[in-house]
């Protein structure tokens, strides 16, 4: 099979040993691969780029469309939403994006009530498909078959996000009715003939819901959006927000809120619960029955920690978190923290919570307490024992769970039988979702000095990972970014092995492997973390060379030994220059209490590279079986007619850059066009504004004159009465 070769910016490596059972030979250097080719592309530079030339920089407009969509009930979708991910997007070089866009489901499922699920026939559904660039058309357009792209450099997740808050019935943020009360538009700044990206819009037809302006939102432009220079083109009146207008991580709280207020959500589709133990009520935890001792909310703990993780003791006032006192009592004493009833729907989660151990033997094992109709005062089933040598630091734990009906979660505290007398364990930012763990997790402490000490061009790698499938990892970090990349975090995946290893597959088929910076919020819904994946093509080759780039790191990596002299071999890395700015990483809580942590995982995605099968029209509730009702519809266009709860309408055919509208698929529109109407409005608008002032005008002058004239005359008749 022939391999692909990728394009972008490369880093040199130089390769050590071809390494086979018996036989050691040299073979040739392979180079890094930058999945964004080394440039930090938004979504309108990627569009513009690619030619397409459309309203807002990424919103396909029909022409019959005004700007009430996210105002109008019937632009709303169902809050389950269909969807279709079409063949171009299984092809070798969107397999990533085909992951990625599952991850962004994923997120909409924590933190809304929007779901979506496989097309299976319903009438209006979403087409994903790889286009030109990232583009979507604004709220249920109710065409049948609404097509949103997710083309090339379209696969972060934020930008995913984005164009299906686009589909969901939002427009941008800056193009709000107040939007010059918060910032400048530079409009000597902007590329000619891109103005019209700028307008704002009456409220009468596009609502902001009630939520304040947001400099934060994901749907906001970034300051250099259409510039023809190197001056930015949006000035935030508070310049503070300069740096923050653009970003591309995750939802902000206010993104939410308008979702929330637009489709009347009430919590999230997987989320079960979060605590951080700041109210008294501790969430609605009880103390467990049958336990010997009891833990107690407090803000600080003889023996550690001496703040919460919340807050880190910053806030007067607040900072609490849950402790077992191990320091008294005898040995084999527990004490039970449960959490309230819950309710699952999928039958996995996640609990996520930070533990502090400051006593060396002592122990905390997680429960499950489950409900049925056998236990009708549930049954205790243990999942994991955390065990352990005193930790003098908060640390982050993920355990996976398998339930499928009510439970609680329970804390089960051990006193050892040694220590110190002033010791105990805590815990703090409970969080339980209906999502998958991450499987790793690499903490890096002191990183805000890290930061500044670290030179350009300078790395870090991560612990070795070895993900369930065998296969072993590591991320490469640049704290001060690459060379040519200042301010940045650079970041890259790289495959592992040692001498010895067997079982994997060569080279490595269709891995996912994600980094994400955890933003380290107490509450899971509210964090906006940062996070890029790349996918082991197999077939994928290394630039200027033959080897496959995913192939055994043996093969086409470098021998790196350990401060231990144990040694491994490295494969080339995958990644990004611009993984994030310095600017943003300092933001939010990426950084507590001096530490980042990076949670990393390895998922098998060779599902993705099979076809998604269209739904039968057997058990579709839109049927193109010719019937009596589309007996006098007539379609055109290459139109079909089908037939939706017993009434007749046509589904006109779509295209990459083109659709056909109307009741009749009589109209074509295409992206070309979009920006024309745009003007075409515009100009029409001036030209009726340039009649009406021409009228004023002339009729000013008659009466003008008339007035004059009438003067004239009484002058006269004046003078001839004298």
């Amino acid at each position: 099979m022939a391999g692909r070769k990728p394009s972008g910016v490369f880093v040199l490596h130089f390769a050590n040993l071809l390494c086979g059972i018996a036989l050691c030979l040299p073979t040739a250097k392979v180079f890094d691969y930058d999945v964004d080719g080394g440039r930090d592309l938004d979504i309108f530079d990627i569009n513009e780029e690619a030619g397409l030339n459309l309203v807002e920089g990424d919103i396909v407009l029909e022409e019959r469309q005004t700007r009430n969509s996210i105002i109008g009930e019937e632009y709303r979708w169902p809050k389950t939403i269909p969807y279709y991910m079409e063949d171009d997007l299984g092809k070798s070089a969107q397999i990533n994006a085909k992951g990625v866009i599952l991850k962004a489901f994923e997120q909409y499922r924590l933190k809304t009530c929007i779901d979506f699920k496989p097309w299976s026939g319903e009438a209006n559904y979403i087409s994903i498909f790889k286009g030109g660039g990232c583009f979507s058309s604004v709220g249920n357009r109710r065409v049948g078959k609404q097509r949103l792209s997710i083309g090339r450099n379209c696969d972060r997740i934020a930008t995913i996000e984005h164009e299906f808050l686009h589909a969901l019935g939002f427009w941008h943020e800056q193009s709000r009715a107040d939007r010059d009360d918060y910032v400048n538009i530079m409009w000597d700044r902007i590329s000619q003939g891109k103005e019209h990206n700028f307008n704002t819009y009456n409220d009468t037809t596009s609502s902001s819901l009630g939520v304040p302006y947001d400099y934060g939102s994901m749907m906001h432009y970034s300051k250099n959006a259409f510039r023809n220079g190197t001056e930015p083109t949006i000035v935030t009146k508070i310049p503070a927000f300069s740096g923050v207008i653009g970003q591309r991580m995750e939802f902000s709280d206010s993104d939410l809120l308008k979702l929330h207020r637009l489709y009347n959500c009430t919590q999230g589709s997987t989320f079960l619960d979060s605590c951080d133990f700041e109210r008294e009520n501790i969430c609605g935890m009880i103390q467990g029955p049958g336990d010997t001792a009891d833990w107690v909310r407090v803000s600080k703990a003889d023996g550690g920690p001496s703040t919460d993780y919340s807050n880190m003791g910053k806030c007067a006032g607040s900072g609490y978190f849950m402790h077992f006192n191990t320091g008294t009592g005898t040995t084999g004493d527990t004490a039970l923290l449960e959490s309230r009833i819950l309710y699952p729907r999928r039958g996995y989660q996640c609990l996520e919570f930070f533990y502090y151990n400051s006593g060396p033997s002592d122990s905390l094992n997680i429960h499950v307490r489950e409900f049925d109709d056998g236990s009708p005062n549930g049954k205790l089933r243990i999942i994991k024992t955390i065990h352990g040598s005193a930790q003098e630091q908060w640390q982050l734990h993920h355990v996976s769970l398998d339930i499928k009906t009510k439970f609680r979660v329970v804390f089960q505290g051990i006193k050892g039988a040694s220590g110190p007398l002033t010791r105990g364990l805590s815990l703090d930012d409970i969080n339980l979702s209906e999502t998958t763990c991450p499987e790793f997790i690499w903490r890096v402490k002191n990183f805000s000095q890290v930061i500044e000490t670290t030179t350009t061009n300078t790395s870090i790698f991560s612990p070795p990972f070895i993900s369930k499938e065998g296969y072993t990892f590591q991320m490469e970090l640049y704290p001060s970014g690459k060379a040519g990349y200042p301010e940045e975090l650079s970041a890259y995946a790289h495959l592992v092995a040692r001498d010895g290893d067997i079982g994997q597959q060569w080279p490595c088929p269709w891995k996912q492997i994600t980094m994400m910076l955890m933003d380290q919020h107490p509450h899971i819904q509210k964090r906006m973390s940062n996070q890029r994946s790349v996918t082991t093509d197999p077939n994928m080759k290394a630039t200027d060379s033959d080897s496959f780039f995913w192939d055994d790191p043996r093969k086409v990596g470098v021998e790196v030994t350990q401060d231990d002299g144990s040694k491994y071999f490295r494969g080339p890395g995958a990644g990004t220059a611009v993984y994030l700015t310095h600017l943003r990483a300092k933001s939010r809580d990426f950084i507590k209490g001096g530490d980042a942590i990076f949670l990393l995982t390895m998922e098998d995605v060779s599902h993705l590279t099979v076809t998604q099968p269209l739904p039968s029209t057997t058990h579709s509730p839109v049927t193109t079986v010719p019937s009596e009702a589309c007996l006098n519809v007539q379609c055109l266009n290459d139109g079909v007619c089908v037939v939706d709860e017993g009434k007749a309408a046509c589904r006109c055919e779509v295209g990459d850059d083109w659709w056909y509208y109307g009741n009749s698929c009589q109209y074509k529109g295409s992206i070309m066009d979009k920006t024309t109407l745009a003007l075409a409005s515009s100009l029409s608008v001036l030209g009726v504004m340039l009649v009406i002032t021409a009228v004023s005008v002339i009729c000013m002058k008659k009466k003008y004159k008339k007035r004059s004239n009438d003067s004239s005359v009484v002058m006269e008749n004046m003078s001839a009465s004298q």
